[in-house]
């Protein structure tokens, strides 16, 4: 649920006293956002694979197959953790969902479907101008 407009200035009004009043206390708050997090949870999904690998080693030497598809499935699982982290975590330079965005997740949203519109925008003129161009000849 976004916040209201009224919520949205408050909230900048506090990030704004906070770090006015202690930006070293400001600036180690925003590292343990959600990047961080993200990044993390990319570290643990390989760290969770290579135990996976060691799993299906461990099978294939032991020669017990239960053991080596258990390892098969550990990396699988955290081969699919580390994509998804790795996609939804933000960029240095963006904002995460949250402080000041206003849009909520809605935002890159809104953002990718305007840079679709404008791709098919450009699509249909240069077919429209080709069409114009073939009907001039």
């Amino acid at each position: 649920m976004p916040l209201s407009e009224h919520e949205q200035r408050m909230l900048e009004q506090m990030e704004r006293a906070l770090y006015a009043e202690d930006p070293k206390f400001a600036t180690a708050l925003e590292g343990s956002g959600l990047r961080t997090y993200t990044r993390r949870r990319v570290y643990q999904a390989v760290a969770g694979f290579l135990v996976g690998i060691a799993l299906l080693m461990a099978g294939m030497v032991a020669q017990q197959i239960w053991i080596s598809v258990v390892g098969f499935l550990v990396m699988l699982g955290c081969a699919v953790l580390a994509v998804t982290g790795w996609r939804k975590a933000p960029k240095p330079g963006e904002q995460h969902a949250g402080a000041g965005s206003g849009g909520g997740a809605a935002g890159p949203a809104r953002r990718q479907a305007r840079q679709r519109r404008s791709m098919m925008n450009r699509i249909e003129d240069r077919w429209q101008r080709r069409r114009d161009e073939q009907q001039g000849h």
